[in-house]
């Protein structure tokens, strides 16, 4: 048979089991502490129970929460430091224990729950880190000494309790606001991270090409541009003309490739009047109209050795004569070249000199193909629709889905060049708002794209594009059945047959 104290011992545990759930349920301590409170009165019968916190910016003690007090008198129990039993208890760091309210002065009932005999009152402190926080406290009537001591040992612990996991809280809101301020840095990084606005595409391959083009933007050194056809190149050109400190100077662009050879050493260089049939007046050259600027020699591979001897004097001396002439023309120039060829290869070959390749391979920047950037692919096809919609006049909004499964899966062997020549002849042809994959070009119309034989029958090109529109309508419908049937005005049951013939599977697009 259990005997009072038994049963006491027994009522402790269960206080301090269920105070302890309590604390761990809830991060916000203003949501624990008055569950704590009722949980107090409710196990060890106490009529009141408060916690106070200590407000060092107002020097007020205030009671937090309470058990078995009216709104009201919670408000009217305000302390300063050292003032009452509270406020003493704040100022010490001790607890106190009052047998008798009625015999002690300091006993202050700002809370008007009365000053009656037998009433006895204990205050500990809620201390972290030996910094006073606030207090918790009981009124408990006609106890005995020694179960007062009980209770002054059980709110000690349960005091300790609440400090613990307040300061596991501010702990935890620190290191989030660590967390935080962590990511807004990151986020202001990111956000200013270089970027050039005239090209599209996050890919980790771009992120590394603008990374390139803003370390060399600001220097006045050569820049040799690798690439296959349609990646890109004179874009990055661009983006360094305009991100250097030339920018206000002009970007002359000169396409190697496209002049006659006859004629590409005038076009560079200039002509005095007279100096071949056809000379009837002095013209300046595109090195010296791009003084103070930029000059861009795209497909410099093309150049003859004759003219690479006149072009390693300039990149050199930064001074040419014209043709026919014998004054010296200085220019302040940059040179960025560009090409498709191995250079390397090339100078193995004795068809580039040597000297002027590691003249121009001071910096070199590898524009990817965009078989090696895929996860751009949908995101410069969107550029293009919108461009070109706004060009044609048409109100083309999206891509179906298996418009972007085509795109993704195709080699782009003419690259970003072919891809956007690619959308802006979709764009043409598409009736509607949306373009399906039979409006790309019949290029792009292979079996391993589309799901079907590559000479397909009736049936098979109309299964493709009932396949098209019915993952249309589950891409917007984010893969519910219900509202794909209603968005074609066709049945749930039809629609779900539809799905398992054609194969396909609603949860990819949810």
């Amino acid at each position: 048979m259990m005997t009072p104290n038994d049963e006491r011992k027994v009522k402790e545990l269960e206080l301090l089991y269920q105070v302890s759930r309590i604390l761990d349920e809830n991060m916000d301590m203003r949501n624990v502490l008055r569950p704590v409170m009722n949980t107090l009165g409710e196990y060890m019968g106490f009529r009141h129970a408060t916690v106070t916190l200590y407000n060092r910016q107002t020097g007020e003690i205030a009671i937090e929460t309470a058990h078995g007090l009216s709104p009201m008198q919670t408000r009217k129990g305000r302390y300063k430091v050292g003032e009452g039993i509270t406020g003493k208890v704040v100022e010490t760091g001790k607890p106190i224990v009052v047998p008798d309210v009625t015999k002690d002065p300091n006993f202050l009932d700002r809370t008007g729950r009365g000053k009656v005999s037998g009433k006895a009152f204990i205050c500990v402190p809620i201390a972290i880190e030996h910094e006073v926080v606030g207090t918790l406290s009981v009124d408990e009537f006609n106890s005995p000494e020694d179960e007062l001591k009980d209770d002054l040992r059980l709110l000690e612990i349960i005091a300790m309790m609440i400090a613990s996991a307040v300061k596991l809280r501010r702990q935890a809101e620190e290191d989030c606001e660590i967390l935080q301020a962590e990511n807004e840095r990151l986020k202001t990084e990111l956000k200013d991270r270089f970027r050039p606005s005239n090209i599209v595409g996050n890919s980790r391959e771009m992120q590394i090409v603008y990374d390139q083009i803003a370390k060399v933007a600001r220097s006045p050194s050569t820049v040799l541009i690798l690439g296959e056809t349609g990646t890109g190149k004179e874009l990055v050109a661009q983006a360094i003309h305009y991100n250097s400190d030339r920018v206000n100077g002009p970007f002359i662009r000169v396409h190697c490739a496209a002049l006659p050879e006859n004629i590409i050493e005038s076009e560079l260089f200039g002509h005095e009047k007279g100096a071949f049939t056809g000379a009837i007046a002095e013209r300046k050259g595109r090195f010296e109209l791009a003084d103070g600027g930029t000059i861009f020699l795209d497909e410099i591979g093309e150049i003859s050795p004759t003219l690479q001897v006149k072009l390693l004097r300039v990149l050199q001396e930064h001074e040419f004569e014209r043709v026919g002439g014998n004054k010296t023309i200085h220019v302040n120039i940059r040179v960025i070249a560009a090409t498709n060829k191995d250079l390397m290869k090339m100078v193995h070959d004795g068809t580039f000199r040597e000297d002027l390749y590691y003249r121009l391979h001071i910096f070199p920047i590898y524009v990817p193909p965009l078989r090696k950037r895929k996860s751009d692919i949908v995101l410069l096809a969107d550029h293009f629709l919108e461009h070109y919609s706004k060009l044609i006049g048409k109100d083309v909004r999206r891509l179906s889905t298996g418009t972007i499964d085509m795109l993704m899966s195709y080699h782009w062997a003419g690259n970003v060049r072919e891809l956007e020549n690619c959308i802006e002849r979709a764009v043409l042809v598409a009736e509607g708002n949306v373009i399906y994959p039979h409006h790309l070009p019949p290029t792009l119309q292979t079996a391993e794209s589309t799901g079907s034989p590559v000479r397909g029958d009736l049936k098979s090109m109309v299964d493709t594009y009932e396949r098209d529109i019915i993952c249309d309508a589950l891409k917007s419908a984010k893969g519910k059945v219900a509202p794909a049937a209603r968005a074609l005005a066709t049945t749930q049951r039809i629609l779900g047959y539809k799905i398992r013939i054609l194969g396909i599977d609603p949860k990819r697009f949810v």
